[in-house]
């Protein structure tokens, strides 16, 4: 009787010891809501495509997952947020090329490190960027465009999403293939930008499809050439610029979902999974492909391999184009 009691006692105990036990700061991940910060302002291109896969990630967490524009420098003050904030999967940053891959080679005093200060979760998104002309520019093809240009140096203008930009540099390597100078005007995202070409204040952009598809339709704004090497299923009559001329051209820029370094592992696996249930719905992914985006959803492994191989690339394209944000 007396070791019964003591063997009840000692469970008695060990359960109360487990029960005092906290519990990893994982384990009931997400219990509030999250945060993604997007490096540009509402309305642009990786708005539409970040609002679709919080959306659909709030779905899967069971939390919602509010958008936090916060636009300007090229991605860089949103980047450095993100970089300091805690890393227990709350805040994470909707990245682009331009933040994690042509920004360390365009700006010289970048205060974070886009492989060091963040943790991957998973490649969501790839789009070709579209040469689009505003009403200012007459030209029907990337070849008027360019024979245009040549006849006026320096005095044709081309917007970006913002300095550091895909857009800035597809446009600046467009030039130094082109043989073309070209005025470059950058803008805090697409939104701002889109109102300008379309009121003739910038006459062209290398930007991306999401944005200018109801303009292009409408024939507002044409496009001249897409940025890939192959065309483009929602533009098929619209020819690369490699067709046009620009041999070996080739620009694609990706977004993705990163974590601040640190992140617990657990974390970024159940953040990973809720992004490859939202890439895997029908509906979302019928809206990106009739707006020119190929959804994806990689392991964070390979969005990792990703981000590593594309930084030398753009060093090289960043230099040989001589473009620098001091």
């Amino acid at each position: 009787m007396q070791i019964t009691q003591k063997l009840d006692r000692r469970a008695f105990v060990l359960a109360m010891a487990a029960a005092a036990t906290p519990l990893p700061v994982w384990a009931a991940f997400p219990d509030k809501p999250l945060r993604m910060v997007v490096p540009f302002p509402a309305g642009g291109a990786a708005d539409v495509m970040a609002r679709g896969l919080a959306l659909h990630m709030g779905e899967h967490l069971g939390q919602q997952v509010v958008i936090d524009n916060r636009g300007g420098a090229g991605g860089t003050m949103a980047a450095e947020m993100v970089a300091r904030a805690p890393a227990d999967g709350y805040t994470v940053f909707f990245a682009t090329m331009g933040t994690h891959a042509i920004n360390p080679s365009l700006y010289p005093k970048l205060r974070y490190d886009p492989v060091k200060d963040f943790t991957p979760i998973a490649l969501t998104h790839i789009t070709p960027r579209v040469l689009v002309v505003g009403p200012s520019i007459k030209a029907r093809s990337a070849a008027e465009f360019i024979a245009l240009a040549k006849s006026k140096p320096g005095l044709i203008t081309y917007g970006s999403a913002g300095n550091g930009s895909s857009s800035h540099l597809s446009g600046a390597l467009f030039a130094t293939m082109a043989g073309v100078d070209l005025q470059h005007v950058p803008y805090k995202g697409s939104a701002p930008l889109l109102t300008d070409l379309l009121a003739g204040r910038v006459d062209a952009t290398f930007d991306s499809y999401t944005v200018y598809e109801e303009f292009i339709r409408t024939g507002r704004v044409h496009a001249l050439g897409v940025t890939s090497i192959k065309r483009m299923a929602a533009l098929p009559q619209v020819p690369t610029l490699d067709e046009a001329g620009l041999k070996g051209y080739e620009v694609s820029n990706w977004l993705g979902l990163l974590a601040p370094a640190g992140t617990p592992g657990e974390v970024v696996a159940r953040l990973n999974a809720a992004v490859v249930a939202a890439m895997a719905d029908a509906g979302l992914k019928k809206q990106l492909t009739a707006l020119g985006i190929e959804p994806v959803a990689t392991t964070p492994e390979e969005f990792s391999k990703l981000i590593r191989s594309d930084i030398p690339k753009w060093e090289r394209i960043v230099k040989a184009s001589g473009a620098r944000v001091e």
